[in-house]
C-alpha cells in the first residue's frame, strides 16, 4: 500500500486546486441546483463542480481506489484504499457568503464504512481563509509548519464547545435537550456550521469540544484523523465510532464528561 505521507500530499495538491475553484464560483455568485434530506439542506453546482473535479483527479492519480463523494455516492472497489470527499462542507454557509467552509478530503483503508475504515491521509482546506489543515497516520496534525495540539482538560471557567443542528426540524427539540444537559460544563458554544471545519478547530486548540449529531461519513473523514493526530478522542455514543447517531471530539479527559453528558 502506499504510504499515508504520499496519500497526503495527493490530498493536499488536489484539496488546494479545489478550494480554488470553489473559492472563484462563490465570487461569481452561488446557484442552487437541489435540496436533499430537506428544504434547508441544499446543494449548489459549485458542489457538484468541485466534487467533479476531485473525482477526475483522483481517477489519474489513483485510478485503481475506491471513492465516496458526498454529492455523487460511491463506487465499490474492493481496493486497499478509498477516498471520502465532501467537496464543499458548509454549503449553506458558502450560499450566504460565510467564510466557514471547507474542503474535506480523507483517505482511507477498506471500503467506505466508518465503522470499519482506517484513516490514513486527511485534508481540510478552508478557501476564504487559506488555511490548510493536514494529517497523515502516525505523523500528527499539521497547520503549515505548526504542530497541531488539543486543549488540556478545559479549567474553572468551563470549556468552548462547538455543535450543529440537524436540517430535519423534528430533531431540533432533542438537539435543544443536548444542549441543556452540556451548558453546566461549557463556558459557551459555538455554531459554526461545517463539521470539518469545527473538528478541525478542536485538533487547533480553537474549541475544546464539539459533538453533533447526524454526521456522514464525509462529514468526520478528514476532520476526525485531524483530532486523533492531535492528541484528541473522536468517538460515538455509546463508545461506537463517529457517526449518524452521534459525534464526539475533545481531549480525553473533558471527552469522558461530554460523552457522559450525552449518552442517551
Amino acid at each position: 500500500m502506499t504510504s499515508a505521507d504520499d496519500l497526503l500530499d495527493i490530498a493536499t495538491e488536489i484539496g488546494r486546486e479545489a478550494g480554488a475553484l470553489a473559492h472563484r464560483r462563490r465570487a461569481e455568485g452561488v446557484t442552487i441546483a437541489a435540496t436533499k434530506s430537506a428544504l434547508a439542506d441544499i446543494v449548489t453546482e459549485a458542489d457538484r463542480e468541485v466534487e467533479d473535479l476531485i473525482r477526475q483527479r483522483l481517477s489519474v492519480a489513483r485510478p485503481a481506489d475506491g471513492f465516496l463523494g458526498e454529492e455523487s455516492g460511491g463506487r465499490p472497489s474492493g481496493a486497499e484504499v478509498t477516498w471520502v470527499v465532501d467537496p464543499i462542507d458548509g454549503t449553506v454557509n458558502y450560499a450566504y457568503g460565510q467564510p466557514a467552509y471547507a474542503v474535506s478530503i480523507a483517505a482511507v483503508a477498506g471500503e467506505p464504512d466508518p465503522e470499519s475504515w482506517t484513516a490514513l491521509a486527511g485534508v481540510v482546506y478552508c478557501p476564504p481563509t487559506g488555511e490548510l489543515f493536514r494529517a497523515a497516520q502516525g505523523g500528527g496534525a499539521w497547520l503549515g509548519d505548526h504542530r497541531l495540539r488539543v486543549n488540556d482538560d478545559a479549567g474553572p471557567a468551563g470549556a468552548l464547545i462547538g455543535t450543529g443542528f440537524g436540517y430535519d426540524p423534528a430533531t431540533h427539540e432533542g438537539t435543544l435537550d443536548q444542549i441543556r444537559r452540556v451548558m453546566p460544563l461549557a463556558r459557551d458554544l459555538r455554531r459554526g456550521g461545517a463539521a470539518s471545519l469545527d473538528l478541525a478547530s478542536v485538533a487547533a486548540g480553537r474549541l475544546d469540544a464539539y459533538y453533533e449529531r447526524g454526521l456522514q461519513p464525509w462529514d468526520h473523514a478528514a476532520g476526525a484523523l485531524l483530532v486523533h493526530e492531535a492528541g484528541g478522542v473522536v468517538s460515538g455514543s455509546p463508545g461506537g465510532r463517529p457517526g449518524r447517531r452521534m459525534t464526539i471530539a475533545a481531549a480525553p479527559g473533558l471527552f469522558e464528561r461530554l460523552s457522559a453528558l450525552l449518552d442517551d
